[in-house]
């Protein structure tokens, strides 16, 4: 186990990392007006509030890990990649719920779904990051297009 841990130190620092500060990003959520989120028009397609968190979750752990294996790489491009995604990543929750910007938020979340794109383009032969980002590059082209359903009904 010792030998295991020692090997994917990289991973499991990047999972830790990509947890914690999804879990800071998400606290805006809980310090935002929910009674707002509660009443703005939503699209049919508006999944349940219980799916974000075990969702999100994943992903972030997912993402950490991917984070783990490009720090390992040592490829300065591709970290600088992942951080630009990141923090846009970050930024989406205390736009959206905290200050109640849908517009705001839907500029950002297109930041983060191009750079997303460029860094998937940069890693796509790297197959392994590759399919650890694809759940979360699906899941930010759905929550973009959410996003943007959103701001038309609001």
């Amino acid at each position: 186990m010792k030998k295991f841990i020692i090997s994917q130190k990289f991973e499991i620092l990047g999972g830790l990392l990509c947890i914690i500060l999804g879990m800071l990003s998400g606290y805006s959520v809980s310090a935002g007006d929910s009674l707002w989120y509660t009443n703005i028009s939503k699209p049919s397609f508006n999944p349940p509030g219980w799916i974000f968190g075990p969702v999100w979750s994943l992903l972030y752990f997912m993402m950490g890990i991917a984070l783990g294996k490009i720090w390992k790489s040592r490829n300065k491009i591709l970290l600088s990649i992942f951080t630009l995604q990141m923090v846009f990543n970050l930024m989406w929750s205390p736009l959206f719920f905290f200050l109640q910007r849908i517009d705001w938020a839907l500029y950002d979340i297109i930041c983060l779904w191009i750079s997303l794109m460029v860094l998937i383009l940069f890693i796509r032969d790297k197959k392994e990051i590759f399919l650890l980002l694809l759940p979360y590059f699906l899941w930010v082209t759905f929550a973009l297009i959410l996003n943007w359903n959103l701001y038309i009904l609001n």
